[in-house]
């Protein structure tokens, strides 16, 4: 037969390690969540933030004489632009015709500069290292050392 006595000390002690286990099975049980959101942020968001900082970049760029065309469809030349109001004055036609857009409207800039604007500082490679001009022209610091040598 059973003891009372022992079943309820047993009982008392599985519930303290049920306590150190729940909390381990609650953590084992959000971390493929939490990898879920991480890589569907990796997969999905950044990708598309990516994207949004190179259309807003292009746009910013567009200079007088760039052909464009709006994300309505619309072709023509930049022949103008007004800083103030965020607008440029397109040309289409073969007639000239002038429109005024917002700088949001436009969907590509056809026009390949030689001489792209910089966009500023150049960026770190991954793990936060600088590539080094040595490095483009295809020697190394070494070598270079060397040849001053």
């Amino acid at each position: 037969m059973i003891n009372p006595v022992t079943l309820s000390a047993t009982a008392s002690g599985t519930a303290a390690a049920s306590g150190t286990t729940s909390m381990a099975g609650m953590l084992i049980t959000f971390v493929p969540i939490i990898l879920l959101f991480v890589l569907m942020w990796l997969i999905m968001i950044r990708p598309q933030n990516k994207k949004r900082k190179e259309e807003d970049n292009m746009r910013k760029n567009a200079q007088i004489g760039d052909d464009i065309t709006t994300i309505g469809g619309i072709c023509g030349r930049i022949v103008g632009i007004k800083e103030d109001n965020d607008t440029l004055v397109i040309e289409t036609g073969t007639d000239r015709a002038k429109m005024r857009i917002k700088r949001w409207a436009v969907g590509s800039v056809d026009t390949i500069h030689d001489n792209p604007i910089e966009e500023g500082p150049k960026k770190k490679r991954f793990f936060g290292k600088k590539k080094d001009d040595a490095d483009t022209n295809g020697k190394s610091k070494k070598g270079k050392e060397e040849d001053v040598l």
